[in-house]
């Protein structure tokens, strides 16, 4: 199990790096004012999720071997960066623009979401590698089982993701609401979400 003091100070780093400006942040803003606010917490919640497998392959030491292989991880790169893009390519080519069902949407929508949040989250090769250098950190080998102490890090990081990705998606899609009476700017902002899915998944392409 985790001391007070190892809990308290890794949760006081996870919550600081997760409210840090980066593509996750960006992504459930994106969707949440394009596309509403259940939308928007779907996503932020699949992004959140997607952790657990992160957490699994720090503790089996898989993240390990993709660090340690160029060749695996120019291709879980490159398939990350490709779906972000592909993500990007249908916000683009949507006509419905930010619409908001107050009379109760369908649940599919925000299950397709939060799953694109999921997936996109755990085939990010930076967040794998994240987790393998962050958790570690903060585990005391004194105390004995590293993996258990891996796994509660892990589940912890994924928790505060779920409260604070979870809070992103439900405000960022109050802006949604109100754009959902203009038509108009609600198909150009599905336009600019898209162009930052496709710059994010480019970025995540072509940096080193």
């Amino acid at each position: 199990m985790l001391t007070p003091d190892q809990f308290f100070a890794f949760l006081a780093a996870a919550i600081l790096l997760t409210l840090s400006p980066g593509p996750d942040n960006m992504m459930v803003l994106s969707v949440g004012v394009s596309k509403g606010r259940a939308r928007g917490v779907a996503f932020g919640l699949g992004c959140a999720f997607g952790c657990l497998s992160h957490t699994l392959l720090a503790v089996v030491g898989v993240s390990a071997l993709i660090a340690a292989s160029p060749l695996a991880f120019t291709t879980l790169k490159v398939c990350g960066g490709l779906y972000l893009a592909w993500m990007g390519w249908h916000a683009i080519r949507s006509r419905g623009g930010a619409r908001i069902d107050t009379a109760g949407a369908s649940a599919a929508p925000a299950r397709t979401l939060f799953v694109k949040g999921l997936v996109a989250n755990a085939i990010n090769p930076k967040v794998a590698l994240f987790f393998l250098s962050f958790l570690p950190q903060f585990v005391v080998a004194q105390r004995g089982d590293a993996n258990l102490q891996t796994a509660l890090l892990g589940l912890t990081f994924t928790a505060q993701a779920i409260v604070l990705f979870g809070l992103l998606g439900f405000f960022s899609g109050a802006i949604g609401q109100w754009l959902a009476r203009r038509p108009k700017a609600g198909q150009w902002l599905d336009r600019a979400a898209g162009a930052i899915f496709i710059a994010l998944g480019l970025r995540l392409i072509v940096a080193r």
